[in-house]
């Protein structure tokens, strides 16, 4: 993950709201953003969910009610949440999540068309994964 671009707005305040399930953050810049936990997991920044490469993705679904059991600074420019379903490989940087918050109305969108697009309702539970190997007996 980058670090802040060159003239990048900083993170001045970091709040972690566990009974609404939100980080809310505040850049040099003014802007303050509310980003929900769940629009967090569903858009990390992980190989998990974003894949290895374009049209890798993973679509998440079942996390409307996750939370954030921790937030452990990376370096100084980036958090590493750990979500309640015990997710906790994706490294947030402060450049990311000014995306997320910046974009949220578009992502929500997107999320909710991916979602429809693929016949899977936002609370249903992940898809169980197929073992690539087989047991013989």
């Amino acid at each position: 993950m980058a670090g802040l671009s060159n003239g990048s707005p900083s993170p001045q305040a970091l709040t972690v709201h566990g009974e609404s399930r939100v980080l809310e953050i505040a850049f040099s810049d003014g802007a303050v953003f509310r980003l929900p936990f769940e629009l967090m997991r569903v858009y990390s920044p992980s190989a998990e969910v974003q894949g290895h490469g374009v049209g890798q993705e993973v679509l998440q679904s079942g996390k409307r009610h996750v939370t954030v059991d921790a937030l452990e600074p990376v370096g100084n420019y980036a958090v590493q949440p750990r979500f309640s379903d015990g997710h906790d490989s994706g490294i947030f940087s402060w450049d990311y999540l000014y995306f997320l918050g910046s974009q949220q109305a578009r992502l929500w969108s997107d999320y909710e068309a991916r979602l429809l697009a693929a016949g899977r309702d936002r609370d249903a539970p992940m898809p169980m994964k197929m073992s690539s190997g087989c047991a013989s007996h």
